[in-house]
């Protein structure tokens, strides 16, 4: 019978709660646009396609977490590739941040919740790593030694 391993399955928890977040964030910019549409100073229907269009990059970026999702230590390339994902998408949004001119505060809010949101999905996703990446569970071996 194989032993429950709780370094594995913690190591899923983490991935699947941002899989989650992306997903959710995902679904709520395809169904309503128009409502996160001004939080980057779009307006009307391109507004609305722009939300759309980051929605379906969302679903997209989704793709090696969905697979270290399934198998964290099997698929550890693809547990890299999303944190290293994370990590980029924390750095150009916090570039894009300090270069905004000044007197875009609901922009400025809109990124700062994209860091807040990507710095907590580095840290999970590096939480993550760290398990997939631990010793594997005890085995059984003989008191016989051959």
């Amino acid at each position: 019978m194989k032993r429950f391993d709780l370094r594995l399955w913690g190591a899923r928890f983490l991935i699947a709660i941002v899989v989650a977040w992306n997903l959710e964030c995902a679904l709520v910019f395809l169904l309503h646009p128009a409502a996160f549409a001004p939080g980057f100073e779009l307006v009307g229907v391109p507004g609305q396609a722009a939300v759309r269009g980051i929605a379906v990059l969302f679903i997209m970026w989704n793709v090696p977490y969905i697979v270290a999702l399934a198998q964290p230590r099997r698929n550890k390339i693809s547990l890299w590739e999303a944190l290293a994902m994370q990590i980029l998408g924390l750095m150009g949004e916090t570039i894009i941040f300090f270069s905004l001119p000044t007197g875009h505060p609901v922009l400025y809010a809109s990124l700062l919740r994209f860091i807040i949101f990507d710095a907590a999905g580095v840290a999970l996703l590096l939480g993550a790593l760290l398990l997939a990446l631990g010793t594997k569970p005890a085995t059984r071996r003989s008191v016989y030694p051959l």
